[in-house]
């Protein structure tokens, strides 16, 4: 669980970051989830952007996709959601301490 100190670091690295998933008409599936869970391995933090088609409500869109990629939801603004997971191999961030 991230505490707010450590969302308030994130969200200041996350934002010159461009969105690199697209959740549209589909939703969230098992292949956008797998996709995202890579790239939080590859890059620790990344953006996923909510297209107007899609069906779904981008809290729940949120909480799919963390609990599917087993990571950390660090913010919802508009259509785009921030997320977090510490990589297991190669560690580019460092948090603040809690």
């Amino acid at each position: 669980m991230l505490t707010g100190k450590q969302k308030r670091f994130l969200r200041g690295e996350a934002h010159h970051i461009k969105p690199i998933f697209q959740v549209g008409k589909a939703g969230v599936n098992e292949n956008l989830i797998k996709q995202v869970a890579e790239a939080l391995e590859a890059r620790e933090l990344i953006k996923v952007s909510i297209l107007q088609n899609c069906e779904e409500e981008k809290h729940e869109v949120a909480k799919s996709i963390a609990i599917g990629a087993k990571s950390e939801v660090v913010q919802i603004i508009g259509s785009t959601i921030i997320f977090y997971k510490e990589s297991s191999e190669n560690k580019k961030i460092d948090l603040p301490s809690k």
